[in-house]
């Protein structure tokens, strides 16, 4: 077999998954256990909303959980560059290589009457799925649409009959019929490639030996594979990790969990405890042992003891095990050191100091004033969320749209949470007054407190929407069904084009 190489590839689109913790987890123990080499590539060409800081935030994340990589864009190596905008001449490079060999062809379709197609879809109740137009076009029609300068993308040529069969190391093999397979946009017309050809030629360039991803890849994957036929290429072996669920069964969101790695910190679990939790949730030790190191993980590591049940991430599991690494592990002194380490420190206090200072008449009055700064959760009487003349259902909406600004994201300072939940206040049509008294309550849990805006540039986005989810579950929460009606008329106000993607 030849050397172990495996990579993880997250997307800069937003703060740092624990999902992406958890595949990188079984990643680094499955290489460690093989001597191979584990590669970090940055898979940036999503335009529209990769950021450097959400690359900067990917990094840090993981290095605080103590996952190291041989190979990343940090470190270098002998296959970078690792951020795929830094590769796009190469995707054209082999797009045009699958032009030549049939394995692809040029679509000119435009995105009005993608639209219209997607549309008689719908009404027919058909899979969306591309019609295959442009594939009937001859050499000497597609040459007059290249000459009269018609934009265009390059699509996945599909077999309109047959089988895929994917082989997975943890669920045996696989069947997909072709003609549910859409012929897959590889190259937008802008010239940068779709997550597909980039994913093929990135793990066939970097010598990947194994792809160890979420199962929610399983569908792509007659795609890729169908790739690696085209370029002559031999597939890596795939072993697709169940996903991270809520308590309800359902995929794990931030709608309903903290996602966020960051939170995690903030809210004062120790990394260590939080990757022996993710090792839990589809993997079992020999000896059955709950808690144990990364090492002992790696020690004994065995793609095959991995379970494809039992994945529910469970908040106060994960505060039972941190409990105990925090009793078992440490000594007064060294959780001392830890307590410093996370808030306890001249940094997080100096921060806080310039909007304390001006309520403060003794120093013992600055304990009681920034208390919720340091805790993991508020608490309060559902009826303090309420404002005078407003209903519960309507707090209830307003708290949803602020966390739907929250994702729209127009810097985490004070300055631009204050123009965020302006932007509520105007959507409603609510004083602003009575947005920040809801908050007020939900963020410190008194309707008096330090400034909110400060206070939350502080906290951090994740800890704010952690408690923004605390308030709307203490109001009963919105139903599926009024949360999509709402995002319908939210989404109405800025609605982004499509492009050319099906």
């Amino acid at each position: 077999m030849p050397d172990v190489c495996v990579r993880i590839a997250p997307s800069p689109t937003g703060d740092p998954h624990v999902g992406t913790a958890y595949i990188a987890l079984f990643n680094y123990c499955f290489t460690k256990r093989n001597d191979g080499r584990f590669i970090l590539r940055i898979e940036d060409t999503d335009r529209a909303r990769s950021r450097p800081e959400y690359e900067g935030g990917i990094l840090e994340a993981l290095r605080w959980l103590g996952l190291k990589w041989d190979e990343g864009p940090d470190v270098g190596g002998p296959h970078g560059p690792y951020r795929q905008s830094e590769r796009t001449e190469l995707y054209r490079q082999y797009a045009n290589v699958l032009l030549e060999n049939g394995g692809a062809y040029r679509c000119f379709c435009t995105p009005e009457r993608l639209e219209e197609m997607r549309a008689q879809q719908r009404r027919n109740k058909m899979p969306p799925k591309y019609d295959g137009l442009c594939k009937k076009l001859t050499p000497k029609e597609v040459e007059d649409k290249i000459a009269q300068g018609v934009p265009f993308v390059i699509r996945l040529k599909v077999p309109s009959e047959g089988v895929s069969v994917v082989k997975d190391r943890l669920r045996g093999e696989v069947t997909y019929n072709y003609s549910q397979i859409d012929d897959q946009i590889l190259l937008k017309s802008d010239g940068f490639p779709t997550y597909h050809l980039a994913n093929v030629v990135d793990d066939h360039l970097m010598e990947i030996t194994h792809v160890i991803r979420g199962e929610e890849w399983i569908p792509s994957t007659p795609k890729h594979l169908l790739l690696y036929e085209y370029f002559g290429w031999s597939p890596p072996e795939y072993i697709h990790m169940p996903l991270l669920l809520n308590p309800d069964g359902s995929k794990m969101s931030k709608r309903k969990n903290p996602t966020s790695i960051f939170y995690y910190q903030k809210a004062g679990f120790l990394p260590e405890a939080l990757l022996n939790f993710l090792g839990l949730m589809s993997y079992s030790r020999p000896g059955g042992e709950e808690k144990f190191s990364l090492d002992e993980m790696v020690g004994d590591f065995d793609l095959d003891r991995v379970s494809m049940g039992g994945t529910v991430f469970d908040l106060k599991k994960l505060s039972w095990l941190n409990g105990r690494y925090i009793r078992e592990d440490h000594t007064p002194e060294s959780l001392h050191r830890r307590m410093k380490e996370w808030l306890l420190n001249d940094d997080y206090f100096a921060r806080m100091m310039p909007f304390m200072q001006s309520r403060m008449d003794t120093l013992g009055d600055f304990m009681p004033l920034c208390w919720f700064l340091f805790a993991r959760e508020v608490d309060y009487s559902p009826d303090d969320l309420t404002p005078k003349k407003r209903e519960k259902g309507e707090v209830l909406e307003l708290l949803q749209t602020v966390l739907w600004v929250f994702d729209e994201d127009e810097g985490w300072e004070a300055g631009g949470i204050e123009r965020m939940l302006h932007r509520v206040a105007e959507y409603w049509g609510w004083p602003i007054r009575d947005v920040t008294g809801v908050l007020f309550v939900a963020i410190t849990g008194k309707p008096v407190a330090p400034p909110l805006y400060d206070s939350m540039a502080l906290l951090g986005k994740d800890m704010c929407r952690v408690r923004i989810l605390g308030a709307m579950s203490k109001l009963g929460g919105l139903s599926k069904n009024k949360t999509d009606a709402l995002q319908s008329r939210w989404k109405k106000k800025a609605e982004p084009s499509e492009g050319q993607e099906v």
